[in-house]
């Protein structure tokens, strides 16, 4: 009998689970893991609610996330310096 695998995107895809990367969804635990710590010991919700924030943010849906374009659009409009070139044209006179 003949097994077959299936791949997602023969191997190329990056590890996935739910809507989060790997990398994401082990910083979100990190995250978690401090929120509680802090909530339950120092009563400070604050990380908790960073960490909500983080995660809603980070969902990703057609490999694109609300990080990914927030971090596009501060590339574009705050951090790269955009140069524009103006030239003359004849028009074909």
């Amino acid at each position: 009998m003949k097994r077959q695998y299936i791949y997602p995107h023969h191997m190329r895809s990056k590890a996935k689970l739910w809507f989060w990367n790997l990398r994401e969804v082990i910083i979100i635990g990190v995250l978690m893991t401090v929120s509680v710590v802090c909530w339950a010991k120092l009563d400070m919700v604050l990380p908790a609610v960073v960490t909500l924030v983080y995660t809603f943010l980070a969902v990703r849906i057609d490999d694109d996330s609300v990080l990914d374009y927030i971090s596009r659009a501060w590339n574009f409009f705050m951090s790269t310096q955009q140069s524009f070139e103006w030239e003359e044209r004849d028009n074909g006179k």
